[in-house]
């Protein structure tokens, strides 16, 4: 399968190498508005970069396109591809409104694509383990979680994180992976109560979120950007007969830290896993699957919706400083 990139910051440059090295698919150009930078990522995968991206569409007639692009851009450019026949995988957040994604449902449904959200927190093995564990019965009914999220405050590009009107903030931007894990989860949600910390100029931005499920369980989940240490991820949850704990700073096999280190930070932390197939390359070769045999994604299109609601009734939350419910379908 032809599969192409458009934004080649750090997530696009991370599936730029991915593709590189999965069978059956070619990379079939990186697309970047800075030359310099899809000149880079091209190199990784030996393809052709482009700054345009009809051009590289007409040049190089792909299947597939990676959608590595800021939050506000997602919608006009899913709905281009999708005009074009394209399948899509495009980054979380689906959008930055819920009508928006429901929008680049309806485009990609219309021209017969397919599209694929990347919530890639449920393709991490200890996150995917820990959803197995919980399916099967081993800590009986779940009870109660806790969601635990830290890194640096993002860069990116024109410093578009820090324009809470087009990243949407820390809740949408960073929270939004374990809104989806703990749905995932616990199942539907049916209120939030959230606080915020002001984005502040010493660039902190802190969310803390009550998630009330329809079955009765609660989990508690925290995001922080612009924690002063490697990125980190933490979780526990309860059940009647037992626990299930990680944090992402006891699992690394070696860690060495020096009082010399230099050097910038990355624009975005990305989490990191020891195994040798990344979770990022499982998840987009698993919707490439799902491209090739028609079956139903490891996340849906009304997962990341889903998301997406949970994520901005949360900042109405935080607006209100009172509890905001949310309709669940009866099952």
């Amino acid at each position: 399968m032809r599969v192409a990139i458009v934004g080649c910051g750090t997530m696009g440059t991370v599936h730029t190498r991915n593709l590189a090295r999965m069978p059956d698919v070619q990379a079939a150009g990186v697309c970047d508005q800075d030359a310099e930078r899809a000149a880079a990522a091209a190199a990784i995968a030996g393809t052709a970069a482009y700054t345009e991206l009809d051009e590289l569409l007409d040049k190089e007639r792909p299947e597939a396109v990676i959608v590595c692009l800021p939050t506000y851009l997602h919608k006009e450019t899913v709905i281009r591809l999708a005009e074009r026949g394209i399948h899509v995988i495009c980054e979380k957040p689906a959008a930055s409104t819920l009508e928006d994604a429901r929008d680049m449902e309806a485009a990609c449904r219309k021209h017969g694509v397919r599209l694929f959200i990347g919530h890639v927190v449920r393709f991490f093995p200890n996150y995917r383990n820990a959803a197995e564990h919980v399916q099967a019965g081993a800590i009986g009914k779940v009870r109660m979680g806790h969601f635990k999220r830290h890194g640096s405050f993002p860069r990116g590009w024109d410093l578009w994180y820090h324009d809470r009107e087009r990243s949407g903030g820390v809740i949408m931007d960073l929270m939004i992976h374990d809104i989806d894990f703990a749905r995932s989860v616990f199942g539907e949600v049916e209120s939030v109560y959230a606080r915020i910390t002001p984005p502040s100029v010493s660039k902190l931005e802190y969310a803390q979120v009550t998630l009330k499920f329809a079955g009765g369980a609660a989990a508690n989940l925290t995001a922080f950007w612009g924690y002063n240490g490697p990125f980190t991820t933490q979780f526990e949850i309860a059940g009647d007969d037992g626990i299930i704990r990680f944090d992402s700073n006891q699992v690394q096999s070696f860690d060495l830290k020096t009082s010399a280190e230099t050097g910038e930070q990355a624009a975005v932390q990305v989490p990191q896993s020891p195994m040798l197939r990344d979770p990022y390359y499982d998840e987009v070769q698993h919707f490439i699957q799902c491209i090739r045999t028609g079956t139903e994604p490891l996340v849906t299109i009304d997962d990341a919706c889903k998301a997406v609601e949970i994520a901005l009734a949360a900042e109405r939350s935080a607006k209100l400083g009172q509890p905001v419910a949310l309709e669940v379908a009866p099952r």
